[in-house]
């Protein structure tokens, strides 16, 4: 499918619209966390992931349903779906729970901010219209070392759980700037029929992967409050907020949408802080603040204005 032809990011300015949606995307991929690390506590990661996409999915059907477009839009893009569903929801979803059963919410959350500077290197190498300057660059060399600070203190000294949690958390976030790209072909589509797509293709995805590595026994067999963060994990934190992002994507571009996780860490840290009993540590506070300012200085805004 062909792209359509956008002004340079580097002209590009998000509207009070795109930041309001910034805003809410980070309150609730926050909450996002908050949810996991509840459920994982009893159900199994690639378990969870298949019921976040398949609730989502069957609830964005029914949407679709009764107030359109029809899903038919998206049976020819049948392909690029399959793969976006890949890089956006299976492979991340997975590393991310996989590593949320050894690690506090706020501390996954601080390193999945890091997608913004993946994405920016990734969009220098194979875009057009969104190259790096030199506020890109100050802003990625802020987060290199924020995340060395969130990490470095794992290392050493066994803080917050192993070290691979925090590399699959890292990895979760390469995975998503790769999608980021990728969801720019989708711009001229509804985000209502591309993240429904998505979501039915990685549940298509997950189930024989599901059956195989885990088997169908005990696979409804968790407890009330477990259901209860599974389903909001799926109707808000994926379907709503997909619709969001796809929209925010087409709008501001891939950098800029990429920008939502500035509030996430926030957002988690504050809800794992208050809700779990989990310790705030004076280095994960200084990590989030060096990558909120790699973010703020990658937007150039304020920089811009001084």
């Amino acid at each position: 499918m062909a792209e359509v032809t956008v002004a340079p990011a580097t002209q590009r300015r998000m509207s009070a619209f795109d930041w309001a949606r910034v805003l809410l995307l980070g309150a609730i991929w926050g909450g996002s966390f908050f949810f996991a690390r509840i459920a994982v506590a009893e159900m199994h990661p690639l378990t969870l992931v298949l019921f976040r996409v398949s609730i989502a999915a069957a609830a964005l059907h029914l949407y679709l349903l009764v107030a359109g477009p029809s899903f038919r839009l998206a049976l020819p893009l049948a392909g690029s779906l399959f793969l976006l569903a890949l890089v956006n929801n299976v492979v991340p979803f997975s590393l991310i729970f996989a590593g949320q059963t050894e690690m506090g919410a706020g501390l996954a959350a601080v390193l999945n901010s890091t997608t913004p500077f993946w994405t920016i290197l990734l969009a220098n190498a194979v875009t057009a219209d969104e190259k790096l300057s030199l506020n890109k660059v100050a802003g990625v060399l802020l987060g290199i070392a924020g995340v060395a600070v969130m990490v470095g203190p794992g290392i050493v000294a066994s803080l917050g759980g192993p070290v691979w949690a925090k590399f699959a958390i890292v990895g979760a976030s390469l995975s998503y700037a790769v999608a980021l790209i990728f969801a720019r072909r989708f711009r001229t589509v509804s985000p209502v029929v591309v993240t429904t797509g998505q979501l039915t293709a990685s549940t298509i995805i997950m189930v024989p992967v599901v059956l195989l590595w885990n088997g169908p026994a005990g696979l409804f067999a968790a407890s009330p409050p477990i259901w209860a963060a599974i389903f909001a994990l799926a109707l808000v934190s994926t379907a709503f907020a997909y619709i969001l992002f796809f929209g925010l994507i087409g709008s501001a571009g891939a950098t800029n949408a990429s920008l939502v996780t500035l509030v996430v860490p926030v957002g988690a840290i504050l809800l794992g802080f208050v809700f779990l009993g989990e310790r705030l540590e004076l280095f994960e506070v200084a990590g989030m603040i060096l990558i909120g300012l790699g973010l703020i200085t990658i937007d150039g805004r304020i920089l811009g204005r001084r």
